[in-house]
């Protein structure tokens, strides 16, 4: 009996452990107090989170633990949510204000990851003075789930690259865990950037799906043009999150050297345009030809302009003794021009000259 006693210490010891590990990887919330007013607040408090996780905290109308939040974030406080960093453990605890849900009780707080694997937690919250109302009919019938990860195919064109709207195929696979068949569904798509709410979009997929069956579903996504950066595609159905999809959309460098080019070509057109009219505008210089400014040189410009010659001097030679005529200066007269031969000498008057120089003076 004690051989027996200690086998089974042994066993049931590591299975409570692995229990209670499992039960604290689960992501969980606790509230200082389950009622309050309007004006007041609780401390939300969380354990089993992933570490250094941001996560979003909401007082949602309409919603029980069990079966979530029915009509989505749009039940919500949205404007009154608090953000809160999980720490190196996967703990956290910070204050909420307490507000009324566009939608009337039942109500819970709602805890869900902003990025990265999505996990969310709920629970039961009244809001004093705040309306209360029985929860919609849970539907009957088809209940589709997902079977398969999603993913997103096709790749960017080079129309993207120049800022045209990136554009993919959300493919998933679903299975049919109801009772009856669901007829052509809807689905909705939708996508955010960074921690904004995305913006959902209906799409129906045209088909039957049979009970105990599944079906491979391709939706198409688009994004706005010259979208860039980390996008998250989320598929929901019948209010509640199905999947969630990343989406890195890299940056169209297309526009970016579009305005490059843009900078460097206009000012350089308007500067020749300018150029243009005020060579127009601006009036011409007037020289003996009367021509204005000359672009570029000219052949009869080059042309060398040589004295000419006539006709009678070209054939007739010059002879040593045939007389010129000599050059009067301005200020010489004829008689005392340097130039002038008289009676055949060109130097000064010597004694055997005709008329002998006289002198003036006093007698």
């Amino acid at each position: 009996m004690a051989a027996l006693g200690v086998v089974l210490a042994l066993v049931l010891v590591p299975a409570a452990g692995l229990g209670s590990a499992s039960a604290a990887g689960k992501p969980s919330v606790k509230l200082s107090t389950s009622q309050a007013g309007t004006g007041g607040s609780i401390t939300v408090t969380g354990s089993g989170w992933r570490p250094k996780t941001l996560l979003m905290m909401l007082i949602c109308g309409q919603s029980v633990p069990s079966r979530g939040v029915i009509g989505g974030t749009n039940s919500c406080a949205n404007a009154d949510g608090r953000a809160v960093t999980t720490d190196t453990k996967g703990n956290f605890s910070k204050k909420l204000p307490v507000t009324e849900p566009p939608k009337p009780c039942p109500c819970v707080v709602h805890v869900a990851t902003v990025t990265g694997e999505k996990a969310e937690a709920d629970a039961i919250f009244m809001v004093a003075g705040h309306s209360v109302e029985p929860l919609p009919k849970e539907e009957s019938g088809g209940r589709l789930s997902v079977l398969t990860d999603t993913r997103l195919d096709g790749s960017s064109g080079l129309l993207t690259w120049f800022g045209s709207p990136p554009s993919r195929k959300l493919v998933f696979t679903v299975g049919n865990v109801g009772t009856a068949p669901v007829k052509n569904p809807v689905f909705q798509v939708g996508t955010s950037h960074g921690v904004f709410a995305p913006q959902w979009e209906e799409q129906q997929w045209r088909g039957t799906i049979a009970p105990g069956r599944k079906a491979q579903i391709t939706l198409p996504v688009e994004l706005s043009a010259g979208a860039h950066g980390d996008y998250t595609v989320s598929l929901k159905y019948g209010g509640k999150v199905l999947a969630e999809q990343p989406w890195g959309v890299g940056r169209p460098w297309g526009v970016t050297l579009f305005w490059i080019l843009l900078c460097v070509v206009v000012p350089g057109a308007v500067f020749r345009i300018g150029m243009a009219v005020v060579d127009r505008v601006r009036p011409r210089r007037s020289n003996g030809r009367g021509s204005g400014r000359h672009r570029g040189l000219r052949l009869p410009e080059l042309t060398v302009h040589l004295p000419k010659l006539s006709t009678q001097s070209a054939s007739t030679p010059v002879s040593s003794t045939t007389s010129t005529t000599p050059t009067t200066l301005p200020w010489f007269t004829p008689d005392s021009d340097p130039g002038t031969v008289a009676n055949g000498q060109l130097s000064a008057p010597q004694e055997n000259s005709p008329t002998p120089p006289t002198r003036k003076g006093n007698t």
